[in-house]
């Protein structure tokens, strides 16, 4: 019975000891991605368009009002009312227009980073499987590795086919 208990033992070990198990550190793997570096700096331009925008807008609709509240001083109350509260739904209107403009370009900003880390997930797996890993984890913030040798660490190979693709 020993004997067999030892012998299973020792076909779970050499068993365990045939998978081949690395790992890629997340952070680092985004970070050093040139597509990714590319689409945030894409955003960064047209988030600074978009405040300047939204900027040039409110410093016109102020100036705007302040003529108004000079105007509204010899107008008849009534009117003064009636021409605020048009001067009111403008500025609201305005509001959700700039609102509407930075949700739309955050949604395609998000949909570009979704698509990005999904086809950094398929080189993954495109990697392992080419390269008889039975497991690749993941590694860096949040991820599953606390420790692991540096011959275990596929980053620098991934980012580099990454980016070679990229380029290409």
């Amino acid at each position: 019975m020993k004997k067999i208990v030892l012998a299973i033992f020792l076909i779970v070990a050499v068993a365990c000891e045939q998978n081949k198990i690395g790992f890629v550190d997340n952070v680092k793997l985004m970070d050093g991605y040139q597509e990714k570096m590319d689409i945030e700096a894409r955003y960064k331009v047209k988030a600074e368009t978009l405040n300047k925008k939204r900027d040039s807008i409110s410093q016109a609709f102020q100036i705007e009002a302040q003529a108004f509240q000079t105007k509204a001083q010899s107008m008849p109350e009534t009117q003064a009312q009636e021409e605020y509260g048009v001067l009111q739904q403008r500025g609201q209107f305005i509001g959700q227009q700039l609102q509407q403009e930075e949700q739309q370009m955050q949604s395609e900003g998000q949909i570009e980073m979704d698509s990005l880390i999904s086809k950094v997930k398929k080189e993954i797996n495109s990697y392992g499987k080419s390269n008889g890993f039975t497991y690749i984890l993941s590694g860096g913030d949040g991820g599953s590795v606390l420790y692991g040798t540096d011959t275990k660490d596929l980053t620098q190979d991934i980012l580099k086919i990454l980016n070679e693709q990229y380029k290409n």
